[in-house]
């Protein structure tokens, strides 16, 4: 795992090498073992390194036989020992035993075609002199990032938007798009980013700059089209074969490894293979908070104690008005889930003690493990707890661990600021409800006049939404579901919060889960297979049948989540009110003081639940003041784009 950053001039201008330096270092944290920079004429390719395979050959940048091309990878190459054994057959002349020297090769072979060959995660530039090709690169599922500012002069890039600002030809304007679908998802989804001159490049996403030209495409996509003739006999035998075989992948390393258990079904399933895998105790790392409403430590230890692992847990109280501003400067742009905290936490737990983990992230989206899964498999039932708690009541009560599997009765129902859906006549529209905070009205509300008027007429989050769901009309319902979660909350939120969570610990985290050839496999079934009107995960349940304690089998999901509601009501209302209502603050010019004052009061009073909205607007706060300090032009009023692709 590490860190990667670089930069192409277009007028033949030589790139400065203490620019690729000073955008490396600041990645320091994501490889603190190597660094490692090369400028040719008008490219510079600049490396941090976490050293996990070949430790002694693995110094990048790396090139071919005759150095004519160049790389700098972050990631993991899960296949490449059989990858190097063909391309050793064909010709080709290794130096390291890295998996890195493997995509020159291949490269050399396959051309930007070399993508499809890859089983792993990563994203990677690659110059290519005797084509004078720029070729960026991200994983199929967005396990690894790569964000980019491409100008009239230029074309930068680098694994976190920090490094990227190093240089300084790149303006720092906030996006107003990008601020209205923060407010709606809780994240700025890919291409966006909330700096109007930086995008993300997808996942699934290659771009190419060739003598002039520049080209961004997709290679790849799941299809939802199930197989209907299969039973669930040989759908369990299909996966507990291919997630055996992910796991074996992901033990190859060269430094200790462990992995995180959080007494969930995915988490367990996957130290119980590690265990079976390797004939020998896991380390495993578990995080809870003083408040056991928060918290799985007991269920973690039932399994932890099964397999006889090394199992080490911490319990935490995080001090939110220290955490918060570190996770601002780390996130590099504002990103809102609360569960980057524990997140955090237990990155930095096992960090201390091992440089890779295995996790059981991607489970959910993959056999359907969220409860709003089961509702929609019944259909009439999420409509009516719409209808009888409001949108907002029910998404909260799920983030504030006070809604179970099956959509049972929300707590805390007063919520004028809910939106309720009258029935299924348009089901994208509801689900696109579900998974929004602010809605449309409301971020109207709070906008101040300009940036209202920015953004009237539009709903970018709906489009986006939109879009997704209707890219499988073929589908059902519950596939178009699966499918919108994995375009947008898996990469811009669940493995955002992960990657950076993680390698700001110096740590390296492989979800098994996350196998292509799994989530491929998945999506061939039948919906009713992974979720039917009383359970999630039905399939991976008898998968894991055999390896897993009843009592951590068949429990209802429970999540990883944190009490903001509570929190910004006590702990962090002082610091929200300092900071928001601020005569100096960067919300200013954005949103109107008296609509932030009386989310705030209505917090304090109890007579509103804006907790989740004011964690929002306080990490978009601390954001400007991390990285726009001293920015002049911070209002960005973006031009309307023409299609949304997804």
């Amino acid at each position: 795992m590490c860190g990667i950053a670089g930069k192409l001039n277009f007028n033949d201008e030589p790139v400065s090498q203490g620019l690729i330096h000073a955008m490396a270092d600041a990645l320091a944290h994501r490889g603190p073992d190597d660094r490692g920079s090369i400028v040719r004429g008008q490219v510079g390719l600049g490396h941090r390194r976490l050293s996990i395979i070949d430790l002694a050959g693995g110094h990048q940048p790396l090139g071919n036989e005759d150095d004519t091309i160049s790389i700098v990878f972050n990631g993991e190459i899960y296949n490449f020992p059989e990858l190097r054994e063909t391309l050793l057959k064909q010709g080709h002349r290794f130096k390291t035993n890295s998996d890195t020297e493997v995509i020159v090769h291949l490269y050399e072979e396959h051309g930007v075609d070399c993508l499809r060959h890859l089983n792993g995660m990563f994203a990677f530039a690659l110059w290519d002199a005797p084509r004078q090709r720029l070729f960026l690169a991200r994983d199929r599922l967005g396990k690894k990032p790569l964000v980019y500012a491409l100008t009239g002069k230029s074309l930068s890039f680098a694994s976190e938007i920090a490094a990227l600002l190093e240089d300084r030809s790149i303006p720092r304007e906030i996006d107003l798009e990008a601020l209205d679908l923060y407010l709606a998802l809780t994240y700025v989804p890919s291409p966006w980013t909330m700096i109007k001159a930086v995008r993300k490049l997808p996942p699934a996403h290659y771009l190419t700059w060739e003598k002039g030209a520049t080209t961004i495409k997709r290679y790849w996509d799941v299809a939802f089209e199930p197989r209907n003739h299969v039973s669930e006999a040989e759908a369990a035998a299909e996966i507990r074969s291919l997630l055996e075989d992910s796991v074996q992948r992901r033990l190859i390393s060269d430094v200790p490894l462990g992995a995180f258990l959080s007494g969930g079904i995915d988490s367990a399933t996957i130290v119980a293979l590690m265990t079976r895998l390797t004939g020998r105790p896991v380390r495993t790392f578990s995080i809870g908070f003083d408040d056991d409403a928060y918290g799985e430590l007991g269920y973690a230890r039932q399994v932890a104690e099964r397999y006889g692992a090394v199992h080490t847990e911490l319990s935490v109280r995080p001090r939110m008005v220290d955490v918060l501003p570190k996770l601002v400067r780390h996130y590099g742009e504002p990103y809102g889930d609360g569960s980057s905290v524990p997140t955090y936490y237990v990155s930095k737990l096992a960090g201390q003690s091992v440089k890779v983990v295995l996790s059981g992230d991607g489970g959910d989206e993959v056999f359907g493990g969220y409860p709003w899964y089961v509702a929609a498999s019944r259909h009439g039932d999420l409509a009516r707890a719409f209808v009888r708690d409001g949108v907002q009541a029910v998404r909260s009560a799920w983030y504030n661990r006070e809604l179970r599997p099956g959509l049972g009765a929300a707590k805390g129902t007063a919520m004028g600021l809910g939106v309720a859906i009258k029935g299924w006549r348009n089901p994208p529209q509801a689900f696109e409800r579900l998974i929004t905070f602010f809605a449309a009205r409301d971020r109207q509300r709070l906008y101040t006049a300009e940036v209202a008027q920015a953004c009237a007429g539009k709903s970018l989050p709906s489009e986006l939404v939109q879009a997704a769901m209707h890219r499988h009309n073929g589908a059902d319902f519950l596939n178009q579901m699966f499918y919108t979660d994995h375009q947008l909350y898996l990469p811009d939120d669940i493995l955002v919060k992960v990657d950076i969570a993680s390698m700001a610990n110096s740590l390296e985290v492989r979800a098994p889960f996350l196998d292509y050839r799994l989530v491929e496999l998945s999506a061939s079934l039948p919906a009713r297979m992974k979720v039917d009107g009383t359970a999630t995960k039905r399939i991976l349940r008898q998968v894991a049948s055999d390896l897993l304690p009843e009592t951590v089998l068949n429990r209802p999901k429970v999540g990883f989540g944190l009490p903001i509601d509570r929190w910004m009501r006590d702990d962090l209302h002082g610091m929200a009110c300092d900071l928001l209502l601020d005569p100096s603050a960067h919300v200013r010019p954005l949103f109107r003081s008296v609509t932030v004052r009386t989310l705030l009061e209505q917090q304090r009073s109890g007579t509103a639940r804006n907790g989740y909205k004011l964690w929002l607007l306080l990490f978009f706060e601390l954001w400007c003041r991390e990285v726009l300090a001293g920015t002049s032009n911070l209002l960005s009023v973006p031009q309307r784009l023409e299609s949304i692709q997804v």
